[in-house]
């Protein structure tokens, strides 16, 4: 497999998992959570450092995973007990542990080879680099390319056998609550989801592409269709345009390769804003001259 093609392969690998996601948090309006997540990890991967002694990618997602769900229960614990609203409670919880783990870094940052870029910024142009080797010499492709089509796979299993309770608790959780399903824990199934698929993602993409992925894509297909499952299907093909249009834009650049994605990204939501027959800005101002 050639490098163009793996990291086009791992980046739309990535922009699906962070699309079907995405569509639940926007419309539970917690878009903002993958951003929390991505920078309140911080702590756990100095912390998983601290205590093994080694930047073994198993051990610092560990560490990332259990501060995700922490993080996930904490700005929860604000909403519901401190009356925060949503996004301040994202607001306080992400940057109080962000700021922890800058202060651990710098506590010590002269006796370990560890900083806010390596642990939290990723670079997909790496990805080709990073391969597994069989103890019998045989190159079997980049390790990225294979956790992010784990993630996919488990997110989509996720959905299909969640789907009913997933929409209910989406859409109308007084009701789902009335029919004995808790809200509460598919709420954290959600937000457990998001911080597997942020973590397994932003060591390989980067954190910031990570956040564009599981917001840009969702967003532009919700402007698009009313159709639930309409959305998770356009979400998945908007991240995946996003992807191959935002490589080979760097590529004529010569510039950042996640840069260039969220570029695109935020180009295709611009261009179905203004065009989208729905809920496009072109098309309401037709309607209203019309009427």
């Amino acid at each position: 497999m050639n490098n163009d093609l793996s990291i086009i392969l791992t980046a739309s690998l990535v922009s699906a998992s962070c699309a079907l996601l995405g569509c639940f948090l926007i419309l539970r309006k917690m878009a903002m959570v993958g951003d929390a997540i991505s920078h309140a990890v911080l702590p756990g991967i100095v912390i998983a450092f601290l205590v093994s002694g080694s930047r073994d990618s198993v051990t610092m997602l560990l560490g990332a995973g259990i501060i995700g769900m922490f993080t996930t229960f904490l700005i929860e614990f604000f909403h519901k007990k401190a009356r925060l609203q949503t996004d301040a409670s994202i607001g306080v919880t992400f940057t109080w542990l962000f700021a922890i783990g800058v202060v651990l870094i710098s506590l010590f940052a002269g006796k370990v080879d560890l900083d806010q870029d390596c642990v939290l910024y990723g670079e997909i142009a790496y990805v080709p680099l990073d391969v597994i080797i069989t103890q019998g010499g045989i190159n079997l492709g980049p390790k990225a390319l294979y956790v992010s089509g784990i993630i996919l796979i488990v997110n989509l299993l996720f959905i299909f056998l969640a789907y009913r309770k997933l929409f209910l608790t989406t859409f109308d959780p007084a009701f789902a609550s009335a029919i004995g399903i808790s809200t509460a824990l598919w709420h954290y199934a959600i937000m457990g989801a998001v911080s597997m698929t942020t973590v397994a993602s932003f060591e390989s993409v980067g954190a910031i592409l990570v956040v564009a992925l599981l917001i840009a894509p969702a967003a532009t297909a919700y402007l698009i269709t009313d159709n639930f499952k309409m959305m998770l299907a356009l979400a998945c093909l908007f991240g995946v345009l996003s992807s191959i249009g935002g490589y080979y834009l760097a590529v004529w650049l010569d510039g950042s390769i996640a840069g260039a994605i969220a570029t695109i990204s935020g180009l295709l939501f611009g261009l179905v804003m203004i065009l989208s027959p729905t809920h496009g800005l072109f098309f309401k101002k037709i309607k209203a001259v019309a009427h």
